[in-house]
């Protein structure tokens, strides 16, 4: 659902179909890793305006049991998981704005921006 919503909102701000791709498959990896990790949560999706520029911000928060190295998280090849250890940093490649933060036993929140760049 997550990956519908994503591709039908940055279709309508005329995101390429390449950046499109892109916002996509990051959002795909931060809801798995939400519903894997982070025991469920949730995203909220919002159209940006700046300027001429159009983006969609995407906001995944779980109340999970948080991430204890960021840093070791955020490397290729790291995972806790079956994983190839590429999600969270893949995903930050993916997007022009990434942030996390998390809070061991209270959980996480990520945060991506994709811009409009046509």
């Amino acid at each position: 659902m997550v990956r519908q919503v994503v591709r039908t909102r940055a279709a309508e701000i005329g995101l390429s179909l390449v950046d499109q791709t892109k916002i996509v498959t990051a959002a795909s990896e931060l809801a798995r890793n939400t519903l894997d990790y982070g025991r469920g949560g949730r995203v909220h999706v919002e159209l940006l305006r700046n300027g001429s520029r159009s983006g969609i911000k995407l906001v995944f928060e779980d109340q999970g049991p948080g991430i204890k190295d960021i840093e070791l998280a955020m490397t290729d090849g790291y995972t806790t998981g079956n994983g190839l250890g590429l999600g969270l940093s893949g995903s930050k490649r993916l997007v022009n704005e990434f942030d996390i933060q998390s809070r061991l036993g209270e959980g996480t929140r990520i945060t991506i921006v994709r811009w409009n760049n046509a």
